[in-house]
């Protein structure tokens, strides 16, 4: 573990020069998607790719359902990355959800607030994509970036970082 966090120091020094840009200057993340079916299903997948240097012991992570992937046809399809523990503890998808469900937010409104403000505030760092019923995305992030991309229904593309 010790030689892996050095190998990641060297490579962020040879990016950066030597200079740290962000609290977490190293590339990560998890592959999310989020879709709606042509019947007017949502659905959110999240897999995990664990986090190294992870301490031991460490089980859990963002795909538990409700804290880093939720899909509810009545509001929204949600898919998060990050530390996953922090997701866990605010149950950051269902929140999105629940905003967009219980208090009619738009789904980019009910992203923001929480990623940008609960997970913000509570000291986490991720993002998420989502999708509403009617086939609208939005995403947010409190990371250097985020990779993302869209396709519509007609076949319209849009990828972004």
């Amino acid at each position: 573990m010790e030689e892996v966090r050095h190998e990641q120091e060297a490579e962020r020094r040879a990016k950066t020069g030597g200079v740290r840009r962000h609290a977490d200057d190293f590339e990560w993340g998890t592959v999310g998607a989020v879709a709606l079916d042509n019947s007017g299903h949502l659905a959110a997948g999240t897999p995990t790719g664990g986090m190294t240097n992870k301490r031991h012991g460490r089980i859990g992570d963002s795909p538990i359902i409700g804290a880093g992937t939720y899909a509810d046809d009545r509001s929204c399809a949600v898919s998060c990355t990050g530390h996953g523990e922090y997701f866990i503890r605010l149950s950051v998808a269902h929140a999105i959800a629940s905003l967009v469900r219980y208090k009619g937010y738009d789904i980019q409104k009910a992203v923001d607030e929480v990623i940008g403000g609960d997970l913000k505030t509570a000291g986490g760092i991720g993002g998420a994509i989502v999708l509403d019923r009617t086939g609208r995305a939005a995403f947010a992030h409190i990371t250097p970036g985020m990779w993302r991309g869209t396709i519509t229904r007609e076949g319209k593309t849009s990828v972004a970082v």
